[in-house]
């Protein structure tokens, strides 16, 4: 090896002649490569490992994670996924900027590095324990002391945080939650953490603690909005959706309210991909949005009316391939697969008819188990009344007939069910229809063919569903009813009359509905809806999906792969479902967990019921009179009460202290304490908390949040939040004063301000829920810890790996929470020495036999003495449950055995999982001594993972051909094949680790993977008769509820927006008009350079745009009000202020203001005259409205799941004032 020349001699080379090439087009260079060492080392490292991002973004994408010198440096895409065949585009690579940025978080000045407190807390507290020695009783004179209360609870968002140790954060948040169970009882302890899919272990680790101590779990699909309430309703099933692969395989597609590109980055590419071979695009958005260039067609829409649209296109597709020509794909599919066929009686009103319920089994007299719950068809082989197999009663009983074969289910004929009753009619009658226009509610008047038959020993006119879809959308039939004849007749629904309310031209609506409907037609249903929060994030956003949803129906092409919809909003799929929910909810040790509707819980508890301004007279039908209630908090009390929603805290006792009372006065078993609450309820001696919300007793008194960003990202009527939950300082510009008041909710005046005694939040960045929390924990990142991730828009499951240890004191969820345990477990002690016995209400479930128990849809409420309060029936369950608090340590780390000696399953399946549960006990090895001995052992994260995986029939092939087997029990049909080629697959985190795999075919979810085919929902359902969990176990278009024939809602319709003001008429604004301003609708889509919050306060993606919170507006709108590109401006009305820079483009249409989701008060925000704090979040100007039409349960797919129904955070029938900024403070004086 020679001598390292010296750099003054190296420099002197310079001077030497060259050696050049290509006629002095390039030379030898005399300079030495030494530099090439600088840009090598960045890029050296020493170990590479695969993890992912638990974020909400639905991308769950394969990362090489690069560690140099013990510090994460980068991170790469990974680019070994299966291969999706030949003719198909990769799946990889995967993953977008944001992702790539993440590693700037594990260093960032934004890290949660140690436990920190809130001060004014923290020296209570230290001050209480040291004078009593007793953690329990020294957090008992804090939070009973009303000054000492108000004191630290002032102090929430205002900063001083003091550090801590592990064990005093611990034993403060133990202590608080020992006192409120001892004082109020377990259910006002709750627990928040969101989309368990996007890492599955650390939402288990909480919501497994919180449910062994009987704390409440709060939903977060629903309270997010972006649940589609449309799914259940049409198909029982919560969102099952194509993974985007499948796009390639659609003909064509509309892209309704999804801004694919900026928000599903990592599956773009099939978008545009598939335009290579043909496939047609057909955009729908109000803005020119990044995907609109994508498309070939844009129909630029006005906000909030896509359901006018829809029906327009409805129309198209009805006329041109039902009426006017019968299209046989689409007749054969609307037969087998939907409602259409099925009858509906009418009954008389004002000289003509209304549309009631569904026709059944019992109204024709036929002999048959659960026949008030199983449908009536018109048989045109016979020309008899027929009741076909599928129907929910068959699902509920023993006799094979749940299954879609077109048979009788008396004689197992064939049947063939005729669509329309015309031509076999015994008259047509007039039937009257509910409309909802932009200013007034009216009432249509259609003919429809009817025949006469017995009913109960009286005579019934009964329709199809068909010929009411007919008569809803207005397609003329020559039947007399003087209905629009022309496209061009401005008539609802035809393409005329909604070009006055969407502004799309008539001829562009026609066109893309007939080009979808054709291509359906002749590629067998491969045309494609794809939708997403644009269209779903309003109040009445259910009856715009129902109205796209149509669309696919009336196509044939649900159940096909490249057709149907595919709804992107929300990271809901977690593919190992079984194995994941005993673990989580604690299903292993004690049934059943308290799994409670966010919105619900968030409406009462930041007491924006107070604030209701529109009447609920102004929302239903024309049809109905006057309404059940005026104010929507009733509705929820009422759905409390008849055991529809879940509702907690529960009663207006403590549930240990209730069932102490049962216990004196006589009842010994679980039946006589359910007989016993029910008794209470009917006197009135006990009352339901809900009935009372700003009662202290009916105080939510702890809240856990996890894994989540509440108070800024998801809390809608932020304001509301920090007044009346936190009792801090906050910009709420409204008052109760002159809003409704409620029938059956105690009003008490003044409103209550800061219920909450405790909030704590586990996180690794100091976001805006850490800032108004009194506790804050720091956790491991995601490149610290491991933990599974899954979603819909690819069919594998990939690993969390470490790679690096968690830095300063973070620890992982799971961790945190054993710690938790740990301690709570040995202070529960000297409270509670035994185990307790508490009494637990749970809903009318979904996927039980509860669905049979309100027949009818009648509302039968026994406050009023229409019924009986039977619980199970027509009120909630009431179980009694036992915990051993002294032992919730032991549970938390040890798989109970419950998981093998009850039934295992999903989706009103079951199966047993004992074998699995003893290989787990010899893989994971086995607790020893106390209450978990023997049991196999959940030590560690990894552990976790390995039983999730073990557990669940996606990947477990075993159980997956287990689960198969049962569900052939209740369908006779031969299904079991579906999952047999993969039977012998065991998924282990080694692994999937080491290459990911795609799930195993389950009945978990309605698509198939067998065979390398892509995944597409409900393909079962079509190719093997599968029936849907509905009431008539087809796709639905009507529903017959008694409370959806009160909105007028059984058949798909357009609901305008709610009416809304920035400032209720008289209502004083917080001060006078000055200069220009404008009102704007103020809408909260998704951002490009984050999700949600995350990324937003990251500085690389800040580097990207204008480094703060923005909001967009029109040039013309912006010039309006005075308005500059960047100039500070303040959007506000009676919920609340946000201060921010203006954004002015041509993009944005006129009489819009796009504030994007989610921007965080913690970044750029200077103050604003018209409140006391800084300028707000994007959810300061937000209130929620809920909808008392997603409060039904009891009633077929009508029921409750946990994030499966329920009433939606909806936000966006909101207006503000836009003006400029008189002066910038930063409160910095």
């Amino acid at each position: 090896m020679g001598r390292k020349r010296s750099p003054i001699l190296e420099k002197l080379r310079y001077f030497l002649p060259r050696e050049r090439y290509a006629d002095g087009w390039s030379e030898v260079s005399p300079q030495g490569r030494e530099w090439e060492a600088l840009y090598r080392r960045r890029w050296q490292h020493d170990k590479v490992v695969r993890s992912t991002h638990g974020v909400n973004c639905t991308g769950s994408c394969s990362w090489n994670i690069y560690v140099k010198d013990g510090i994460v440096t980068w991170e790469g895409q990974r680019t070994d996924y299966p291969s999706t065949g030949p003719d198909m585009p990769e799946f990889e690579p995967r993953g977008c900027p944001r992702g790539a940025s993440f590693s700037w978080y594990l260093y960032s000045p934004l890290r949660v590095k140690y436990p920190y407190v809130r001060g004014a807390l923290l020296r209570m507290w230290r001050e209480e324990l040291e004078r009593t020695g007793d953690p329990v009783e020294a957090w008992a004179r804090i939070v009973e002391d009303p000054e000492k209360a108000r004191r630290y609870k002032a102090a929430r968002g205002k900063g001083g945080f003091v550090r801590a140790t592990w064990d005093e954060a611990l034993s403060l948040i133990a202590a608080a939650m020992i006192h409120t169970i001892r004082r109020y009882g377990p259910d006002r302890i709750i627990g928040f953490s969101p989309i368990p899919a996007m890492s599955m272990i650390s939402y288990a680790a909480g919501a497994r603690f919180l449910s062994l101590i009987g704390a409440p779990l709060l939903s977060f699909y629903d309270w997010y909005a972006d649940l589609p309430p449309a799914s259940p309703q049409i198909w029982g099933d919560q969102t099952d959706v194509p993974e985007s692969s499948d796009w390639f395989n659609a003909g064509y597609i509309l892209v309704w309210g999804s801004n694919i590109p900026m928000t599903r980055t990592p599956d773009a590419h099939f978008l545009t991909e598939v335009r290579y071979h043909g496939t047609k695009v057909a955009a729908i958005s109000p803005d020119y949005a990044e995907f609109v260039r994508f498309a070939d067609r844009w129909l630029a829409v006005k906000p909030g009316t896509d359901g006018a649209l829809a029906m327009a296109m409805g129309h198209v597709i009805l006329k041109e391939f039902y009426v006017e020509r019968e299209e046989p794909y689409f007749f054969a599919y609307a037969k087998q697969y939907t409602d259409l066929p099925f009858l509906v009686t009418l009954k008389r009103q004002d000289g003509a008819y209304v549309a009631d319920r569904f026709l059944r089994a019992a109204d024709i007299g036929r002999e048959t188990p659960n026949a008030a719950w199983k449908g009536v068809v018109y048989d045109e082989r016979t020309g008899e009344l027929a009741v076909p197999n599928g129907c929910i009663g068959h699902r509920w009983e023993d006799g094979g007939r749940w299954n879609l074969r077109l048979e009788d289910e008396a004689t197992g004929a064939p049947i063939d069910p005729r669509l329309s009753l015309l031509g076999v009619h015994d008259e047509v009658v007039t039937v009257r229809l509910p409309y909802f226009g932009e200013r007034e509610r009216s009432v249509i008047e259609r003919r429809v063919p009817a025949r006469r038959i017995a009913r109960g020993g009286e005579a019934c006119l009964v329709t199809t569903v068909f010929d009411l879809v007919l008569a809803q959308y207005g397609v003329s039939r020559g039947l007399g009813d003087g209905g629009p004849t022309s496209y061009d007749e401005v008539a609802p629904y035809t393409p005329a009359w909604q070009e006055a309310v969407t502004g799309v031209d008539r001829r562009l609506v026609i066109r893309v509905a007939r080009e979808f409907a054709r291509n359906a037609a002749e590629t067998k249903g491969r045309s494609m809806i794809v939708l997403g929060a644009g269209i779903n994030h309003w109040y009445n956003g259910d009856m715009i999906y129902r109205a796209v949803l149509n669309l696919v129906l009336l196509t044939g092409a649900q159940g096909v792969n490249g057709g149907g919809w595919a709804h992107y909003v929300g990271q809901e799929k977690l593919r190992p479902v079984e194995g994941w929910q005993t673990v989580a909810f604690a299903r292993d040790w004690s049934l059943p967990p308290r799994l409670m509707n966010g919105t619900s819980f968030f409406y009462f508890a930041t007491d924006q019921w107070r604030y209701e301004d529109v009447s609920v007279d102004a929302l239903v039908s024309p049809l109905a009179g006057a309404p059940r209630y005026r104010h929507p908090a009733d509705y929820n009390v009422l759905a409390a009460r008849l055991g529809w929603l879940p509702s907690y805290p529960q009663f207006n006792e403590s549930p240990i202290a209730l069932y102490e009372q049962a216990r004196r006065a006589g009842a010994t078993t679980p039946q006589e304490v359910a007989a016993y609450v029910a008794r209470q309820l009917k006197s009135g001696a006990l009352r339901l908390a809900i009935e009372d919300p700003d009662d202290p007793r009916n105080f939510p008194r702890v809240m856990v949040v996890w894994r989540a960003n509440l108070i800024s990202s998801s809390g809608k009527g932020h304001e509301y939040f920090l007044k009346h939950l936190l009792g801090t300082t906050h910009g709420l510009l409204n008052d109760d004063a002159h809003s409704l008041r409620p029938q059956e909710v105690v009003w008490r005046d003044p409103a209550p301000e800061g219920k909450l005694d405790l909030l704590v939040n586990l996180d690794f960045r100091m976001a805006g829920t850490a800032l108004y929390s009194d506790v804050v924990l720091p956790v491991a990142t995601w490149y610290e810890k491991h933990d599974l991730s899954s979603t819909d828009m690819h069919p594998f499951i990939h690993p969390f790996n470490p790679a690096v240890n968690p830095l300063w004191e973070a620890r992982s969820e799971w961790e945190v929470f054993k710690a938790l345990a740990r301690i709570f477990s040995e202070m529960a002690k000297k409270i509670f020495p035994g185990p307790v016995r508490e009494i637990v209400t749970t809903p009318l479930l979904h996927d039980t036999p509860d669905e049979l128990a309100q027949p009818y849809g009648r509302v039968a409420d026994w406050k009023t003495g229409e019924a009986e309060p039977i619980p199970g029936k027509t009120m909630p369950h009431v179980h009694v449950v036992e915990r051993d608090y002294g032992a919730v340590y032991e549970k938390m780390t040890a798989l109970g055995p419950l998981v093998a000696e009850k039934p295992f399953g999903v989706k009103g399946i079951a199966w047993s999982a004992r074998e699995e549960y003893e290989l787990l006990k010899r893989t994971l090895g086995m607790a020893t001594g106390g209450t978990a001995g023997g049991c196999p052992r959940l030590a560690t994260e990894r552990d976790v993972a390995e039983a999730i995986l073990t557990l669940s029939s996606t990947t477990n092939g075993k159980m997956a051909v287990q689960a198969w087997a049962a569900l052939e029990q209740k369908t006779a049909l031969h299904l079991r094949d579906l999952a047999e080629e993969r039977a012998e697959e065991r998924f282990t985190f080694d692994a999937i680790t080491a290459q990911p795999k795609p799930v195993i075919t389950s009945p978990a979810f309605s698509g198939s993977e067998t065979g390398g085919r892509r995944y597409s929902p409900f393909t079962t359902n079509v190719e093997k008769k599968i029936p849907w969990r509905t009431l008539t176990g087809r796709q639905h278009f009507y529903l017959d509820h008694e409370l959806l024939l009160e909105f007028g809602e059984m058949l798909a319709t357009y609901k305008p927006t709610l009416a809304h003001t920035p400032f209720l008429p008289g209502q004083s604004r917080p001060d006078a008009p000055r200069g220009k301003e404008v009102v704007l609708q103020y809408l909260t889509p998704h951002n490009k350079w984050s999700i949600h919050s995350m990324f937003f306060d990251n500085q690389l993606m800040l580097t990207l745009f204008r480094g703060g919170p923005t909001v967009w507006l029109n040039h013309e709108d912006a010039a309006e009000a005075g308005i500059a590109d960047n100039d500070w401006i303040e959007c506000f009305n009676r919920n609340g202020v946000v201060v921010a820079r203006a954004v002015v483009s041509h993009r944005i249409p006129r009489g819009m203001a796009f504030m994007y989701h989610a921007q965080d008060r913690h970044i750029y925000v200077p103050a604003t005259k018209l409140a006391p704090n800084r300028g707000g979040t994007h959810n300061s100007p937000t209130r929620i409205h809920v909808k008392p039409t997603h409060m039904i349960g009891g009633y077929a797919q009508l029921s409750y799941g946990f994030n499966y129904y329920g009433p939606t955070g909806n936000q966006r029938d909101i207006t503000v004032i836009v003006r400029k900024l008189r002066e910038v403070d930063w409160h910095e004086d």
